[in-house]
C-alpha cells in the first residue's frame, strides 16, 4: 500500500491468478470494507526490471 498524490488517496498493489478472482477480491472483499465509496482497477499488462535513468544503480553507492 502506498500514499499517494492526486485524485486517489492510495494505492494497493495486488495480486491474482485470473480476472476472476480479481474482481472477486475487489468486489467481495475491498468493495465491502466501510468507508471505501469507489476503487479503479489498473491492470499491468507488461513489467520493466530496466533502471530508470533518474534512478541510481545498485552497483553504485
Amino acid at each position: 500500500m502506498a500514499e499517494v498524490t492526486g485524485r486517489f488517496d492510495i494505492l494497493v498493489t495486488m495480486y491474482s491468478k485470473s480476472l476472476d478472482q480479481m474482481h472477486k477480491m475487489v468486489s467481495e472483499k475491498i468493495g465491502r470494507i466501510e468507508g471505501i465509496q469507489s476503487s479503479e482497477s489498473f491492470i499491468e499488462m507488461k513489467s520493466r526490471a530496466k533502471a530508470m535513468p533518474y534512478m541510481p544503480s545498485k552497483d553504485s553507492d
